[in-house]
C-alpha cells in the first residue's frame, strides 16, 4: 500500500473500501454542493506569511477547549452512521481520539450507543444531541449521557428539517437501506467491509433502537425519526436542554452574528460556526468565511469554534488565526476510519497535528496560543 502522507490518501482508500451509499453519505453536500465545495476552497484561498531566522525549538500546539486539555485545538465531530463506515466505527474513533489526546463527539444518530462507547473507553467523551419532539426521550437521553460521564453536550441547531442530498436519494440510503441490485453489486466489491460487519452485533442506531418507546427495530425507527425532528426548535428549547444537562453546553450550527449573540445570551460555553459540512443550506457561505464576524461579535463572551472544510493542519492554523479556539473534523476522521479503522483515525490525527506544528514553525511561532491573524497574508482572508 502507498505510504499515507495526507488526508487525501485516506479519502481515496476509504472510497475503495466503503460501500458507495455510506461513503457518499459522508462525502457529499446538499443540492448543487456549492457550500460543501466552498468550505474547502475558501480555506485554500487564505495565504500564509513565511518567517525565517526565528528559533523554532520547543514548539507546542497544546491548548484547552472548554477547560479540557487537548493536544491541539481539534475535536472529532459528531457524524451519523459512523459505524457504517467501519464495523464498530464510533468505538474505534473514540479510542483513537482518547489515545491521541483530543475529544471525541458521539452523534445521536450513531450506530454504537452511548453505553457502548463508555464501556470501551476511559476518557470522558462528548455527546451530540438532536432535538426531537419527544421531550421525554430527550430527557432520558440526557440522563444517559450523565450516567456515561459525558463531559460536554453538543446541541445541533441546524437540522430542524433535513437538506436534500441528491446522492443519498439516488443511492437509496434509507433506514433500513434499500437492497437494490446496484447496492448489492457494490457490496460484493467490498469484502473487507462485509466481513467486519458480519462480525459485529452493532448494525442499527444504538442510541434509539430499544431505548425510545415504539422503536424496536430499523423500520419502526424510520417512522419515528420522520415524525420527530422538531421544526419548532427555539431558544426556549435550548434553555430547557441547558437546565436538564447542567454541564458544559456547546451549540453547533451557528452561521450568523445575531444567532451567536442569542447563543451567548443562553449561557452556552462554546459555539461551533458550522454549515453542517455543506449538507443543509446550499448557498450559505463557507464556515471559515462566516467565522471572523462571529468572533468579533461574541468571542469575548464564549469560545468560538468552527467546522467544515478542514482537511489539514494548515486549515486548523488558519482557523485559529482568525479567532477559532477550537475546530471539529468530521470527514477527515471518516476517511481514516473507512480506510484503516482505528489506525486510520489515528493516522488522520497525526497528519493534521504534524502539518499544524510544522506550518506554525514556518510562520515564526513556537506556541499556538501566541498565533494571531498576523500570520496571514493581508487581502487573502475574510474580514469581520
Amino acid at each position: 500500500m502507498t505510504v499515507i502522507t495526507h488526508i487525501e490518501d485516506l479519502r481515496r482508500l476509504a472510497q475503495r473500501r466503503v460501500p458507495r451509499m455510506f461513503y457518499d453519505y459522508a462525502d457529499s453536500g446538499s443540492w448543487t454542493e456549492g457550500t460543501y465545495r466552498a468550505n474547502e476552497a475558501d480555506f485554500a484561498a487564505i495565504k500564509l506569511r513565511q518567517r525565517v531566522a526565528v528559533n523554532m525549538e520547543n514548539r507546542s500546539t497544546a491548548v484547552k477547549m472548554v477547560g479540557i486539555d487537548v493536544k491541539m485545538p481539534v475535536a472529532i465531530a459528531p457524524v451519523g452512521l459512523t459505524g457504517m463506515q467501519h464495523a464498530d466505527g464510533e468505538i474505534h474513533a473514540a479510542r483513537a481520539a482518547e489515545k491521541f489526546g483530543v475529544p471525541f463527539t458521539l452523534s445521536t444518530m450513531s450506530i454504537c450507543s452511548i453505553e457502548d462507547v463508555a464501556q470501551s473507553t476511559s476518557a470522558p467523551f462528548w455527546f451530540q444531541l438532536y432535538m426531537m419532539r419527544d421531550r421525554e426521550a430527550m430527557a432520558a437521553m440526557i440522563q444517559r449521557c450523565k450516567a456515561a460521564r459525558c463531559s460536554a453536550l453538543v446541541l445541533t441547531l441546524d437540522l430542524q428539517v433535513i437538506g436534500q442530498r441528491h446522492k443519498d436519494l439516488k443511492n437509496g440510503l434509507t433506514a433500513p437501506p434499500r437492497p437494490t441490485l446496484r447496492n448489492i453489486v457494490n457490496l460484493l466489491t467490498k469484502p473487507r467491509w462485509c466481513l467486519g460487519m458480519a462480525g459485529t452485533r452493532r448494525r442499527s442506531f444504538g442510541n434509539l433502537v430499544g431505548h425510545v418507546q415504539g422503536v424496536s427495530d430499523m423500520r419502526s425507527l424510520a417512522a419515528w425519526t420522520n415524525e420527530q425532528f422538531d421544526p419548532r426548535l427555539s431558544w426556549t428549547d435550548v434553555a430547557w436542554v441547558k437546565e436538564r444537562w447542567g454541564g458544559k453546553l456547546i451549540l453547533k450550527g451557528i452561521m450568523d452574528a445575531e444567532d451567536a449573540r442569542l447563543a451567548a445570551d443562553c449561557g452556552a460555553d462554546a459555539i461551533v460556526v458550522s454549515n453542517h459540512g455543506g449538507r443543509q443550506l446550499d448557498g450559505a457561505p463557507s464556515s471559515i468565511h462566516a467565522l471572523p464576524a462571529i468572533v468579533a461579535e461574541v468571542g469575548h463572551r464564549l469560545e468560538v469554534w468552527m467546522d467544515g472544510g478542514i482537511r489539514s493542519g494548515q486549515d486548523v492554523l488558519k482557523a485559529w488565526a482568525l479567532g477559532a479556539r477550537g475546530t471539529l473534523i468530521g470527514r477527515a476522521m471518516v476517511y481514516g476510519l473507512g480506510a484503516l479503522g482505528e489506525a486510520g483515525v489515528r493516522r488522520a490525527l497525526e497528519i493534521i497535528h504534524k502539518e499544524l506544528d510544522v506550518t506554525m514553525a514556518f510562520c515564526g511561532h513556537t506556541r499556538l496560543e501566541a498565533v494571531d491573524r498576523s500570520i496571514l497574508l493581508p487581502g487573502t482572508y475574510p474580514q469581520a
